[in-house]
């Protein structure tokens, strides 16, 4: 009894301070209005204070405001110092695949719980900052990345869910909704987007600018970011390094009439790193810094990644800026600080409590969740007379070449993964004793030794995604770095080739045994005509997933089905593709607009199954402009296996005024059937996703129009179709 009396004073005395405190700070009460703490935070602090948290700190030390912290956090939380992968990564943290990797699995809820994974771990890193005596925290996190995959060639589709705004934006907002958690009043970490906008090319992007009409911001561009802010519940964004009609992204006016005036984005909009100085340097549009900072601090920036103490204490001095341009900004921060819960009692924030000891990515859980990941981010490309998959009671030896057999490759925002299992490893987990793994041909001078004894070959290959760090060490902060392997690209590298080179190491393997596989473990489309045609299967998947090698023999020997999905276009040679710069995308960017025929089409991918489409059905033949109509079909698994089918949506106009895409992407659902089972599957079609930009009104617009909905397993597999009327 004495005990609990002593603790019960003990909380007495706690609150007692906690009530002294809230009544000295009142923006420490959590019972008041959210701006109403802001502005007494911001009139309790000083101008210096003001300034020194415009940078990636919140912590205003004397006033007892915690600082939030930063941190990478695309495909997993990225613990290390900012600068660069050159850091040493310190605290492991579960990794999935890469973005694009994310995207082919088309499992929108698998990317929710993707995303809670991540915020959970951020949050219990931020709870035990004791343990690991990490600064700063990482509670914002950067992350997901909304650009969209336009070109091919571009260096960074690693860390894009693909080229389609439809589906880039619906994944961005299941990922940024399980990052941020669902309660209604505090977030989980705090999602960053990145990088608002039209950001894919590399080669000058300090100084570039992507220009392209007012219709393909609404209707494009912008899609994924507003379905990420308006939808997801993003808050936060990166400007992008580029220009848009020449204004550079930083300080162009859209931050402040559209995402702040339409959409509503009120938390935290950074710069990217030497964005700033780039802005006086590379794009020419300033004089000198002081302007430079002074623009961006009017138009709302509130975190600054490279140096602007200076310039703003100057432009402070000169008028340029004012204290009252400070706070408006700032404001921000601290919304995105309330809503994390640091500065209300950590009894009261459900997010603050310090939760079980054990590690969270040492859990069965979290290490679940990117295995999943990993399985349904295989895309099955090719499966000539069945030879996938392979039968563990007739395969007896298997041969494996290729430079991606024995090792995980990580991303350049990688975090540091607690365990990697690389595909000899997954091969030999699944295989155990009863096959003999035949290891050691790779770049040897007579390679098919092995291939010719075993009855079956496996080669495994693809992009390297850091580009052989050296090299790009030595030019990182260029904009005009390449790849030492033209066909690789990373951040400030485009691609320079589509064609794999290591499909000489594929044709010598082959001519040794027929029975050859090949494992692509590629972020990027490659132009393997060759292979194609003549290697029986071929799979596909990205770099970086710390369960990739139990994926592949998952799917390799048929304990998992395959049923991802390519994300971009596949073209069959470089002169397919307009030119790299040209960022009308109706010009032949993406499916929507692509000429010719692709190796493969945007949203393919094999089973190992059978799947048959019957009955699609729309609610209604015509369609009110205000209105929706329910698109229904039937879905059956036809062959001997369980399996997955990704069911895709897509609109054709057939009497528009305006130039239209060839075809887009409306709707779609990853299903889990067994054999011989059916399900209806169901889309709700508004006409509001109907409508075209009409520049010349600054507003969209539902025409009148017959539109025909088609249904299937692919941009360029829909038997199915029906034709509805648009109505005014």
């Amino acid at each position: 009894m004495r005990r609990i009396r002593l603790v019960g004073a003990g909380l007495a005395v706690c609150g007692l301070a906690a009530g002294w405190a809230q009544a000295r700070y009142p923006f420490l009460n959590p019972a008041l209005p959210v701006e109403e703490r802001i502005t007494n935070l911001l009139a309790t602090m000083t101008i210096e204070e003001k300034i020194a948290v415009l940078g990636t700190s919140t912590a205003v030390p004397r006033l007892g405001v915690p600082n939030a912290g930063n941190s990478e956090g695309l495909h997993g939380l990225v613990q290390r110092s900012l600068g660069g992968f050159r850091q040493e990564k310190t605290i492991p943290t579960t990794q999935f695949a890469q973005v694009v990797g994310m995207g082919r699995t088309w499992d929108t809820d698998l990317i929710r719980k993707a995303g809670e994974v991540q915020g959970t771990e951020a949050r219990w890193i931020y709870n035990h900052q004791e343990k690991y005596k990490r600064t700063p925290p990482p509670l914002i996190v950067w992350g997901p990345n909304a650009d969209l995959a336009r070109d091919p060639r571009w260096g960074r589709i690693d860390e894009s869910y693909g080229e389609d705004p439809y589906l880039v934006g619906t994944m961005a907002m299941a990922f940024v909704r399980g990052m941020q958690g669902e309660d209604p009043k505090y977030w989980r970490a705090a999602s960053l987007l990145k990088h608002f906008l039209a950001n894919s090319n590399e080669h000058g992007r300090y100084g570039s600018s992507s220009d392209f009409d007012e219709r393909l911001f609404w209707e494009y561009y912008s899609v994924p970011f507003r379905m990420a802010f308006e939808e997801g519940g993003a808050e936060s964004f990166m400007a992008s390094y580029n220009a848009w009609n020449q204004i550079p992204m930083t300080v162009n006016p859209v931050l402040k009439t559209i995402l702040a005036g339409e959409w509503g984005v009120d938390g935290i909009l950074s710069t990217d790193a030497g964005a700033v100085r780039n802005m006086v340097a590379k794009h020419r549009y300033f004089p000198d810094m002081e302007e430079a900072v002074a623009a961006c601090t009017k138009i709302g920036v509130n975190q600054f990644l490279d140096g602007y103490q200076d310039g703003l204490r100057a432009a402070l001095k000169d008028g340029l800026v004012t204290e009252k341009d400070l706070d408006a900004a700032l404001r921000g921060k601290y919304r995105v600080v309330i809503r994390l819960g640091l500065l209300d009692p950590p009894a009261q924030v459900s997010y603050s409590k310090p939760g079980p000891d054990e590690e969270p990515w040492t859990t069965a859980a979290h290490k679940q969740v990117a295995l999943q990941v990993a399985r349904e981010s295989v895309v099955l490309l090719k499966n000539a007379s069945d030879l996938l998959p392979l039968d563990l009671t007739k395969v007896k030896s298997i041969a494996v070449y290729g430079p991606r057999a024995n090792s995980v490759m990580l991303g350049m925002y990688s975090g540091q993964p607690p365990y990697t299992v690389s595909p000899v490893e997954g091969l030999r987990n699944k295989a155990g004793n009863a096959i003999r793994i035949n290891t050691g041909g790779g770049f040897l001078t007579d390679p098919t030794a092995a291939a010719r004894s075993s009855d079956v070959a496996i080669v495994f290959v693809g992009n390297d995604p850091t580009c052989n760090r050296r090299l790009i060490v030595a030019n990182f902060g260029s904009d005009d770095s390449w790849c030492e392997t033209p066909s690789d690209g990373m951040e400030n590298s485009d691609r320079r080739s589509l064609r794999l080179e290591q499909e000489d190491l594929i044709r010598q393997v082959y001519a040794a045994n027929p029975r050859t596989i090949v494992v692509l473990l590629a972020d990027f489309p490659y132009a393997i005509e060759w292979t194609k045609e003549h290697v029986p299967a071929i799979l596909l998947m990205s770099q970086n997933a710390q369960e990739a090698g139990t994926a592949i023999a998952d799917v390799l020997f048929g304990a998992y089905n395959p049923a991802g999905r390519t994300v971009v276009t596949w073209p069959r040679a470089l002169d397919q593709l307009p030119p790299m710069l040209d960022y009308n995308i109706r010009h032949g960017h993406t499916y929507m607009y692509f000429r010719g025929e692709p190796l493969f089409p945007f949203g393919y991918g094999l089973s190992y199954t059978s799947f048959r489409y019957s009955n699609l059905r729309v609610s209604s033949s015509r369609l009110n402009k205000d209105g929706s109509v329910t698109v229904s079909v039937d879905l059956t698994n036809t062959g001997p296996r369980a399996g997955e089918e990704v069911v895709e949506m897509y609109v054709e106009h057939e009497g528009s005024k305006v130039e239209r895409p060839q075809k887009e992407l409306k709707g779609f659902r990853r299903i889990a059937l067994q054999p011989g089972a059916a399900a209806t599957v169901e889309f709700r079609l508004a006409a509001k996703t109907l409508a075209w930009w009409n520049s010349a009104r600054h507003a969209f617009e539902v025409e009148s129009d017959t539109v025909k909905v088609l249904v299937g397993g692919s941009s360029a597999d829909l038997a199915l179709s029906r034709e509805v009327s648009v109505a005014q």
